[in-house]
This record gives C-alpha cells, structure tokens and sequence, in this order.
C-alpha cells in the first residue's frame, strides 16, 4: 500500500498519482511536481489516500512543493505564451509546406521543453521545421501528431445535445464506440447523426449503451410477430425507455386468395413489454439483413479508423 495524491494537469485531462511525502496538501491546492516531461504545474484533485501497490506505475514521482504566488505567476505566464508560439509555428508550417494542422501548443513549467500538438492525414517528415523551431525558441521541441478525438478534447466545441463537448468538460478517457450501441438505442445509422464533431461517434452513445441494453431485454424488434391481449400483430414501433411497443393487429392471414399477403389493421395499437409474448418473426427478414449488413460495413469503417488513429499516436 501507498500514500499518494491525485494530480490533473488539465481540467478534463487524466489524474496522476504522486507521493506527497510530508508535505500536507489539500483538495484545489496547486503543487509542483516532477514528471517524466520535466517540472510540471498542477492542481490536487485527490487529497491524500492509500491506494495498492498494484495500480501504480512506479516509479511514484515526488510533489516538489505546493506552488508559490511567483510559480503561479510564471504558469500564467506560459499559458500567455501560447498564442504567440502557435503563430511562429505557423509560420514555419507554411514555409515548409507541410500538410499538417497545428492544435495546440504547451509549455513545461521549467521552460525546459515546448510541445506542439497536430494532425495529419499521414506522417510528416518535420525533421527541418524541429531544427527551425529549436533555433526561435532557444529549448527542446517535442512534435506530436494526435487523432481527431484529441483534437476535439483540447478545442473543445458544442455538441449536438447543445452542451459543451463531453471530452473537453469532463471525460478523462476515450473508449471504444460501436455503432451497434447506436442500434441499440433505434438511432438512425446516419453517420452525420451519431457522429461529434471530430466526426467519430459520440462517446454518450458508449455510457449510455449499458442502460439501453437492460431496457431493451425481453422488447422485440421491429418487424417481429407477437402475441398481444388483442390478437397477433406486426411490431412497427418500439420505445424502449417508455417500455412501449407499437403494433399493427393482423386482421387476416396470408393466403392464395389474398395474394399471400397479410391484411393488417389501419389502427395502431400500443402495448407494455409485459401484455405481449414474442412468436420470432415471419416477414422483414429480408430488411432485418440488410440493415445488419449496414451496421457490419459502419462497423468495419470505425474499426479501421479507430487502428489509423492508434498507429498515428504511436509515431
């Protein structure tokens, strides 16, 4: 077991263990730390705990000390460096011609090295530009290419739902999205409606596919036959937070003399999950393949965007 305190470098960034030794820090206080970048500014966001040995990454890095009104001071001054660095980046950028978009830029509190963040579709030999960078700024530069997500997180933006992205407000990590979460919740498979702004799907469909899934057992699908108080009938609507399941009665079977077509009511009528049973499905198969092979086909582009976006992090 080991003391530690939690440290976020950015309002929505990761927490990070360090060991506080015997100095006595409290929740919101700013505190100098040493990490593998160098000496860092953060804010305690975890006051003193014992965690297992096992959660950590060793080794534990020391807070140096809790920050002083002249280490405040120099953190706001770095962060008022950044504009002015993004333009002599640009710069650069253009004058090399590179195909990359600059995001975002940081500071380590020492001065001791600046990180540029940037997307690309690809990888980018900037080899000349690190040289004409380390000449303006006189320190170590550190370029690192980040996926659309990233980009998105440090940004920031409104999303659909009207509220600030979840990423650049709170979500600390990135999890995997399936766009079967958004079939799960009967959205339409229209990438421009279950995509954010970073034009990946949105991370609520992840935290919010748990709970659908546990309304949605024992509900049919759409298409499927089922037994109801009033006789058999053809869902054609489901509401799964309601629990409310739409249907149209079948009011005479298929036959020669109907032309093996079903007549159906022009009434709609609604039943709870526990008023009907389910009988399997006798039409709609042919839809219910084809809307399957959408979701497989969504499924195979986000999941070869997902391993573009992890072997560009990994450069």
């Amino acid at each position: 077991m080991a003391n530690v305190v939690g440290v976020k470098f950015k309002d929505a960034g990761k927490m990070y263990y360090f060991n506080p030794g015997n100095i006595k820090v409290k929740m919101g206080d700013h505190v100098i730390v040493e990490t593998a970048r160098g000496i860092e500014f953060g804010t305690v966001t975890l006051e003193e705990t014992t965690i297992s040995d096992s959660t950590l990454v060793a080794p534990l890095k020391d807070i140096i000390r809790i920050a002083t009104p002249d280490d405040v001071k120099k953190h706001e001054k770095n962060l008022a460096k950044k504009g002015e660095a993004l333009r002599l980046c640009q710069e650069k950028i253009d004058a090399h011609k590179l195909e990359m978009k600059l995001i975002d830029v940081e500071y380590t509190f020492d001065n001791s090295k600046v990180v540029f963040y940037f997307t690309a579709d690809g990888r980018v030999d900037f080899r000349e530009l690190v040289k004409d960078l380390a000449a303006v700024f006189r320190m170590r530069i550190e370029l690192r290419q980040i996926g659309v997500r990233d980009e998105a997180k440090m940004i920031g933006g409104v999303g659909n739902c009207g509220r600030g992205l979840c990423c650049n407000t709170w979500l600390t990590d990135f999890e995997p999205v399936s766009i079967k979460m958004a079939k799960v919740q009967n959205l339409s498979l229209n990438p421009a409606k279950i995509s954010g702004i970073c034009g990946r799907l949105m991370c609520c469909l992840k935290y919010e596919n748990d709970i659908y899934t546990q309304f949605k057992k024992g509900m049919p699908n759409t298409g499927e036959r089922i037994k109801t108080p009033d006789g058999i009938g053809i869902v054609t609507d489901v509401n799964i937070l309601e629990n409310l399941i739409k249907t149209r009665l079948v009011l005479e079977e298929a036959s020669e003399s109907n032309g093996n077509e079903e007549k159906l009511s022009t009434e709609f009528y609604t039943y709870g999950k526990e008023e009907i049973k389910r009988l399997g499905k006798k039409n709609g198969n042919r839809n219910k393949k084809k809307n399957d092979s959408i979701v497989d086909e969504y499924d195979k582009i986000d999941e070869a965007l997902m391993k573009e976006i992890e072997e560009l992090m990994k450069d």
